[in-house]
């Protein structure tokens, strides 16, 4: 049986052979990264960058992404063949809770529907097999698994990035499963009220921490986009966000605290 060490140097050479492909794609297509190229209401980028940068993976797992912007980073091996790399994260972190790994094999095709029932009420979400068929895999193996059976949603902000953050049963903002996924991108991204998508510590780590957006939002199109939100859900976002922030700040958590009481998929 490998050891923890062998199995992390697997996973390094793993990764290592992604993002050389990606490269190498990258060249193919000739297309340029977006770093720098939109300026807009750039405090609110920064501010949403530093909360939803760093909180779906430790630093190793960050460490070894590709370059925040990078609109080629899922390019490859994301699931368009049908086939997704979860790539074992073997950092031991205290915060991550292994119940395995989801198959390789993923739907490319269709959506699938998810009622997450809330302490503060449901929220209806539409995954979206075909344009985030890795993210969509995982959210729905981590919810057969009760992977987000009470657990908190840790962070509620406003203003430029208005979003409820969810996904780490440690509630510290670090935690999550025992792997990682490739971040699904094109560049083209926007992240309008009733997006649902991926929080990231960087290009190809994504996890199981997601975002729902309540109110139109800035950020670098670094994030997945997974799907959405219906208006019931939405409706129940509206009031987590008027009951406010813990401490009357843009940026902590809910006043009110909101907690996953489950996550359904309907058949």
């Amino acid at each position: 049986m490998p050891t923890n060490k062998q199995r992390r140097e697997a996973a390094q050479r793993r990764l290592q052979r992604q993002l050389e492909r990606r490269e190498e794609l990258a060249q193919k297509r000739k297309r340029n990264t977006l770093i720098g190229v939109t300026v807009v209401a750039v405090l609110a980028v920064i501010g949403a960058v530093f909360i939803i940068t760093g909180l779906g993976g430790d630093e190793e797992n960050a460490g070894n992404a590709t370059a925040a912007g990078d609109s080629t980073a899922a390019g490859v091996v994301d699931g368009s063949d049908g086939t997704c790399d979860f790539v074992p994260d073997t950092s031991g972190s205290e915060t991550l809770t292994d119940v395995g790994v989801p198959p390789a094999e993923v739907p490319t095709t269709g959506t699938a529907n998810v009622t997450m029932t809330t302490s503060a009420g449901d929220i209806g979400l539409t995954l979206d097999q075909e344009n985030a068929p890795c993210a969509s895999a995982s959210m729905v193996y981590l919810a057969q698994q009760g992977f987000f059976d009470s657990t908190p949603c840790h962070r509620l902000t406003s203003g430029g990035l208005s979003v409820l953050q969810c996904g780490d049963p440690s509630g510290t903002g670090t935690g999550g499963p025992t792997y990682d996924f490739p971040t699904q991108v094109t560049g083209d991204e926007t992240y309008p009220r009733g997006t649902l998508a991926m929080a990231n510590a960087g290009q190809g780590t994504d996890a199981s921490q997601f975002f729902l957006v309540y109110a139109d939002s800035q950020l670098q199109p670094d994030y997945t986009v997974v799907g959405t939100i219906d208006e019931a859900g939405l409706a129940t976002l509206d009031a987590i966000a008027a009951a406010g922030i813990e401490g009357g700040a843009t940026d902590g958590a809910p006043a009110t605290p909101v907690t996953i009481e489950s996550v359904t998929v309907q058949q």
